[in-house]
């Protein structure tokens, strides 16, 4: 397996819960676990992200407190958006955010990219994208 350069290790407060939303309702693929510490290793497509439940971790910067992660989204690029709607649907997961088109300009072209929000059951705040194209500024 090739480690990405950046890699978010979101602090949980149920790794149990948290697997259970990122593997089951999202798809997401459990590369490896470290039940002693209470850490998970996951994969979706060419996304990758770590989950530990350990609120005294020497990581931490200070009291976790629900939303987590405030001040930041996870843009995760994906092949379908479609498979994950229909998952959260399935579940009846809410959105944040339904799907919508956005265009970001790129120096002279701007970059289109379909996408959605969803909380975690943390609150860490999941952007997923689908690129729709370019097209001249």
């Amino acid at each position: 397996m090739k480690f990405n350069k950046l890699i978010p290790e979101l602090c949980v407060s149920s790794l149990e819960k948290s697997l259970w939303f990122y593997t089951n309702i999202l798809g997401f693929k459990i590369e490896y676990e470290r039940n002693e510490r209470r850490f998970a290793f996951i994969s979706y497509e060419d996304s990758q992200i770590t989950l530990e439940e350990n609120p005294n971790s020497k990581w931490s910067t200070g009291k976790l407190e629900y939303p987590f992660g405030r001040g930041v989204n996870f843009q995760i690029e994906v092949g379908n958006l479609e498979v994950l709607l229909g998952r959260l649907k399935e579940n009846v997961y809410p959105l944040k955010m339904e799907p919508k088109e956005n265009w970001y300009r790129q120096g002279d072209k701007l970059l289109g990219l379909r996408e959605f929000l969803v909380l975690d059951p943390d609150g860490y705040l999941l952007r997923f994208s689908q690129s729709i194209g370019s097209k001249k500024a």
